[in-house]
C-alpha cells in the first residue's frame, strides 16, 4: 500500500500562517468547495432545492450566506459557490447535486481554488495594495471579484478586519508571495 500524505496548495503538509503585526495570513486548505449553477428555465426550482439543502436563501448578488456547516457567495448571475468543512464534505459536490437535482449544474471546485485568510486590523492596509477593491467599506457577508496580481480572485469579508481570498490554485504561489510582499512593504 502506498503512503501518500495529502499536501496544501502551497505544498506543505500543514497550513502556512504569516504572522506580523495586526495582521495573519493564513492559508486555508481545510474547506471543501462546490459550484452551483441554475439552470435556464430551472432557476427558481435551483434556489428552492439549494435553500432547502444549505438551511437558508442562496445570497443575492455581493452577498454571502453563512448556514453552518455550509457558506455559501455569489459568484454571477444564478451562480454560487458553496463552502463546508473538507473533514465532514470532501464530496460536497455530489452532496449539493443530489440535492438539487437536474435543476442545477454542480460541479467540484475544491482542488481548484487556494484560499487564503486575512485576519487583524491591517488588512485593509494590506488589500489596498494589492486590488481595488473598497475593503474598508465592505460589511460582512459581502464579496466581490477582483484582481490580485493579475490573477481573478474573489475577495469575501466574513467580519470586521477578516477577509477571505480565494484564487486559482495553480498560482498559489505567487498569490501568497503577493500577499506576503504587500505585508511586509504596508506593515
Amino acid at each position: 500500500m502506498h503512503d501518500m500524505t495529502a499536501l496544501t496548495a502551497l505544498g506543505g503538509e500543514s497550513a502556512q500562517v504569516d504572522t506580523f503585526d495586526g495582521l495573519e495570513i493564513s492559508e486555508c486548505p481545510d474547506w471543501a468547495l462546490a459550484s452551483l449553477a441554475g439552470r435556464f428555465g430551472q432557476e427558481a426550482d435551483s434556489a428552492k432545492a439549494a435553500q432547502a439543502f444549505l438551511g437558508t436563501a442562496l445570497p443575492d448578488a455581493a452577498k454571502c450566506a453563512d448556514a453552518a456547516p455550509f457558506y455559501s457567495f455569489w459568484t454571477g448571475p444564478d451562480q454560487w459557490m458553496i463552502e463546508a468543512p473538507h473533514h465532514s464534505h470532501e464530496d460536497i459536490a455530489a452532496q449539493v447535486k443530489a440535492a438539487v437535482q437536474t435543476a442545477s449544474s454542480v460541479t467540484e471546485q475544491t482542488d481548484g481554488w487556494v484560499r487564503f485568510d486575512l485576519i487583524g486590523p491591517r488588512c485593509h492596509d494590506v488589500l489596498e495594495l494589492l486590488c481595488n477593491a473598497d475593503t474598508r467599506s465592505m460589511i460582512a457577508h459581502s464579496t466581490t471579484r477582483t484582481r490580485m496580481e493579475h490573477l481573478g480572485c474573489f475577495l469575501i469579508c466574513r467580519a470586521d478586519g477578516h477577509f477571505s481570498v480565494l484564487g486559482p490554485r495553480s498560482s498559489a504561489g505567487s498569490l501568497h508571495h503577493a500577499l506576503i510582499t504587500a505585508a511586509r512593504s504596508a506593515i
